[in-house]
């Protein structure tokens, strides 16, 4: 009765603070509460606590099956979010530059029902932070690490709650396609025989920055020349977003201006590759799987 309480509590708290919510998503699991999404979360950052105590004087797991299962399957799921995207933002004749949220009939709840799982998506990839804990990848855990996979979760569950379509479409479309892309190539690098058939590795750092760019821009044209999508919620985007540069740029600065020493040299090569926006080393490794001279 207590949690039950305190559950009213908090959701009364969060319509009071956003507004009315959006009806098309009432009753989709996770969305009517945000419990689950807050304890999850904090089940994230405690199993990173735990697991690091844990790990601490054991030999790190190799996991490579589970690395190969986990990767290949996020660029499943990458996929199907990508091409239904696509299919049913045409299906609703979505504008490009600004979308809003009730013009497009049952494409909308089309293009909700694929944002769910853009969302859940997010709780199923604290298995990144989670393979570094059990590899003993520990210097992989930054703060900008932690922040990005903990705050994403939360804000798309805030999302698919008050804004679960129109102009919400495109960042997904963009990330979904370059998870392909990059989980696709995580998922054969473990595969030894694979490695010389990964073509594709030099161009993430690209298909990286284009993404990046072109999120920004689509945010903000939208602010530039309103279509009825909430401006406050396109000014939050474009906030978070700049928290996220202000930590890349700080990351970037503290690694790639500082000379290398000749061990760093030969232990680790030197790579340009972007995962989410954020240099390669951030990751250093598909799910604490080194990329070393070996494995070339």
């Amino acid at each position: 009765e207590q949690l039950k309480a305190f559950d009213q509590e908090v959701n009364a708290f969060v319509d009071y603070m956003f507004g009315p919510r959006d009806a098309r998503v009432r009753g989709w699991f996770l969305l009517d509460s945000y419990l689950p999404t807050f304890f999850l979360t904090g089940a994230y950052l405690l199993s990173i606590w735990l697991g690091n105590k844990f790990m601490k004087d054991r030999p790190p797991f190799s996991l490579r099956v589970h690395l190969i299962v986990y990767n290949l399957g996020i660029t499943l799921l990458s996929l199907y979010m990508l091409i239904e995207l696509i299919l049913a933002t045409w299906e609703g004749g979505y504008n490009l530059q600004c979308q809003n949220l009730h013009s497009a009939g049952e494409a909308d709840t089309r293009v909700a029902k694929v944002l769910w799982w853009y969302y859940f998506s997010k709780v199923i990839e604290f298995m990144d932070t989670i393979f570094f804990v059990l590899r003993k990848k520990s210097s992989q855990i930054t703060f900008l690490h932690v922040y990005h996979h903990a705050t994403m979760f939360n804000i798309w569950w805030c999302v698919l709650n008050w804004i679960p379509c129109g102009q919400s479409f495109f960042g997904p479309t963009l990330n979904s396609f370059i998870h392909v892309l990059m989980y696709s190539y995580y998922g054969l690098s473990v595969i030894h025989s694979m490695r010389k058939y990964l073509w594709w590795k030099k161009y993430l750092t690209q298909a990286q920055l284009v993404q990046f760019l072109l999120t920004i821009v689509h945010t903000l044209s939208a602010a530039v020349k309103p279509c009825g999508f909430p401006f406050g919620c396109l000014m939050f985007q474009s906030s978070y977003m700049a928290t996220l540069v202000i930590l890349f740029i700080n990351f970037y600065i503290k690694t790639y201006r500082k000379a290398p020493s000749r061990t760093a040299i030969k232990e680790i090569p030197v790579t340009t590759e972007v995962k989410n926006g954020f240099h390669k080393d951030y990751f250093a490794a598909a799910n604490g799987f080194l990329n070393n001279k070996k494995a070339q």
